[in-house]
């Protein structure tokens, strides 16, 4: 269990909470289209108190992953959250309203309206998911950011320059070893159109499976025939914006990784080079994308007024497509940080890109943190038996009836 098996090992693990939380943002993708899909004041309850069991994962999820980012890779976690606060924080805020708005939206003496509400968890429905595809898009396209490692060495009494905070009058000095590149922190991503195209397709992803859980989770007729054309209407932005994205990527210059000396270089063809040489996360790749096909295929082609069904459309799409997403999404994230890659380029500086080599914690943290994840099992049985618990009964007309409905 060497150092570099170690910092393999967590890119693992960050990258699989990366993926499920892609698939997760399901709830943030069936509020964004709950008014149409719902129709009715009525039949929009139905959705939201689908989605409103689940929101918890989500939220979860992110938080986990941010975590699991902070201990394993502290200088990604100091140079994206602290650089690139405005991004993360408009990120966090419409996560915040949509908890906010789950729990009061209907409560008595909510003089703002049930509708006020709805709006901020359509508001997180649609920019969730654009950001986060777009914050993932940056491993690929590259941020504005500036690591100086040597402020670390420099003595107290250098306090000239903008790479140092002074938090009290007392002279005492706080070195900042990377910045942003200008004054934006992060929004500036969102100038560059290939961040916004993987955020589009995240974003009707994500529209996708929502659909495609609330066909499964709801009890009503109209809502799982609004269904296939709403499905249908996402699906075919989403491949435009999907398989466009890819194809850039393949063809696209990389950011490599001179592994004896450590220096960061342009590669041509990188990602495409890291399919090639890495052909197992080629195979996961590609069998995502067949599985998130045959989910969609699976609602798209059954025949809601027939009694007999093909096997081959037993099975609800959600679960197909979900697990595709996954697998599509870990080996896109690999891709950008396996192989000798750097997985968060700086435009502004190349040789300030960040490896998992140079950006990773101690050997000793990594190890201890090693065994920790054995626990992890324990943790998703304990998710999927909840899971199994709560949509053990389909959502109906009377369980907007009780007290406890949102």
């Amino acid at each position: 269990m060497t150092y570099d098996f170690l910092q393999h090992y967590w890119c693992f693990i960050v990258s699989l909470l990366g993926a499920l939380l892609v698939f997760l943002l399901f709830v943030q993708g069936a509020n964004s289209v709950a008014r149409s899909l719902g129709k009715t004041d009525e039949g929009v309850r139905l959705i939201y108190n689908s989605t409103g069991r689940k929101w918890e994962f989500t939220f979860t999820t992110l938080v986990t992953f941010g975590g699991a980012f902070f201990a394993s890779f502290p200088l990604f976690y100091s140079t994206s959250f602290g650089g690139a606060y405005w991004l993360w924080m408009l990120i966090l805020f419409t996560f915040v309203l949509q908890a906010v708005s789950y729990e009061f939206q209907n409560k008595i003496g909510n003089f703002l309206g049930p509708r006020t509400f709805q709006f901020f968890l359509t508001l997180n429905g649609i920019l969730g998911p654009l950001l986060l595809g777009g914050a993932v898009a940056t491993f690929f396209e590259g941020s504005n950011f500036i690591v100086v490692k040597d402020n670390l060495l420099n003595t107290p009494f250098a306090v000239e320059g903008p790479l140092f905070e002074v938090p009290d009058p007392t002279g005492v000095i706080t070195p900042v070893i990377s910045h942003w590149g200008n004054a934006s922190h992060g929004l500036d991503a969102l100038l560059n159109p290939w961040v916004l195209v993987l955020g589009f397709a995240v974003f009707f992803l994500a529209r996708i499976l929502g659909i495609l859980y609330v066909m499964n989770n709801v009890n009503d007729e109209g809502i799982r025939s609004r269904g296939k054309s709403r499905l249908l209407a996402s699906t075919v932005p989403f491949l435009v914006f999907f398989v466009a994205y890819v194809v850039h990527v393949l063809l696209k210059d990389g950011y490599a990784v001179d592994p004896a000396t450590g220096v960061i270089f342009m590669e041509p063809f990188k990602y495409l080079h890291n399919f090639l040489d890495m052909w197992y996360l080629l195979i996961i790749f590609l069998v995502g994308v067949v599985l998130v096909l045959w989910g969609i295929g699976t609602e798209l082609l059954r025949d809601s007024q027939s009694s007999t069904h093909s096997s081959l459309f037993t099975c609800p799409g959600i679960w197909p497509a979900g697990i595709g997403t996954v697998l599509t999404v870990l080996a896109l994230l690999l891709c950008s940080a396996w192989n000798n890659t750097a997985y968060y380029p700086s435009t502004a500086d190349l040789q300030s890109s960040l490896t998992i080599a140079n950006s990773c914690s101690s050997e000793f943290t990594l190890r201890t943190m090693f065994y920790v994840s054995f626990m992890v099992p324990f943790v998703l049985a304990y998710i999927i038996y909840c899971w199994r618990k709560i949509d053990a009964k389909k959502i109906d007309k009377e369980e907007i009836l009780n007290d406890h409905a949102y």
